[in-house]
């Protein structure tokens, strides 16, 4: 099912009908597909699930071309951006020929389905915009984080699961705890890893998050456990290269006040939550099996 997925990606750059997006698309590596490997799981005897698929993949590509344009990332998944080897005006232009080609797409479904997946995009792009402000300073607001969360990685999982639910009739409400739990389970654990995991297995230097200007759940019950004296510390390290010294300091106060471990277990609480809305489906309950026992 999968290599359908591929041949309809395929054919949608094709029909963009520019050598230049094709050579360009095939510099993105594919990644997990995890949202097309949700949709054909819920709805894997629907002629249009494999397009379904491959719409909400080019979304999903277009928003990481721009997010690495903002981050000035150069690196995705291990190889070069688009936006460090083509430039930031290329990978801008890029996302935008994947978004419009998806809505082109898009509009062949029923109206429920396609506005589930389109109103995503609107609240995906909301929550880049809320990431980037957030940056701005050191943030220690659990809730405001966990919003910002949900709409910039949660919300387009979620709706690849109530789109592809609303195509074969299954409880579209129950598939949407599971992809907004899952989504934001599997970017805490992500955030996880991004202070724990090598640079290797991550593709970018350890700690790249808080460096970049971002304060995830470890940081912010961090900050939550510490004196007066060490927030400022914190504080001050935050948006900017640190040393190995300060590095050290950051993770021994992180394992001296379990903050790792309490944000893995809000990850595993939201986790299980989602198995219980969809425990009949053993398909997907193994993908959060799997998600979860990622190594932190």
């Amino acid at each position: 099912m999968m290599q359908r997925v591929e041949l309809e990606i395929d054919r949608l750059i094709k029909e963009i009908d520019y050598d230049e997006v094709t050579r360009l698309f095939k510099m993105l590596s594919g990644g997990k597909r995890l949202r097309a490997k949700l949709i054909l799981k819920i709805a894997p005897e629907h002629e249009k699930a494999p397009l379904l698929a491959a719409i909400v993949e080019l979304i999903h590509g277009a928003s990481l071309l721009h997010d690495d344009v903002i981050d000035e990332a150069l690196t995705r998944r291990g190889v070069s951006s688009v936006n460090a080897t083509e430039g930031s005006k290329t990978a801008v232009m890029l996302g935008d020929v994947l978004y419009s080609k998806a809505f082109t797409e898009l509009v062949s479904f029923e109206p429920e389905v396609a506005r589930v997946v389109a109103r995503s995009v609107t609240e995906l792009s909301k929550g880049e915009m809320m990431d980037v402000k957030m940056a701005d300073s050191f943030n220690f607001d659990e809730k405001k984080y966990l919003d910002m969360l949900y709409l910039k990685t949660a919300t387009l999982i979620e709706a690849a699961s109530i789109a592809s639910a609303l195509l074969v009739g299954k409880d579209s409400a129950k598939y949407g705890v599971y992809g907004r739990n899952l989504g934001l389970s599997f970017q805490i654990i992500d955030d996880i890893l991004d202070i724990t995991a090598d640079a290797a297995t991550m593709g970018k230097p350890t700690m790249h998050d808080f460096v970049e200007g971002k304060c995830t759940l470890p940081y912010i019950y961090l900050y939550e456990a510490l004196n007066e004296e060490d927030r400022k510390r914190l504080q001050s390290s935050h948006a900017k290269s640190i040393d190995a010294a300060e590095v050290e300091w950051i993770k021994s106060k992180m394992g001296q006040h379990k903050t790792i471990e309490k944000s893995f277990k809000l990850a595993r609480k939201l986790s299980s939550e989602a198995m219980n809305a969809v425990k009949d489906d053993e398909a997907l309950v193994e993908i959060l099996q799997t998600m979860i026992k990622r190594n932190y």
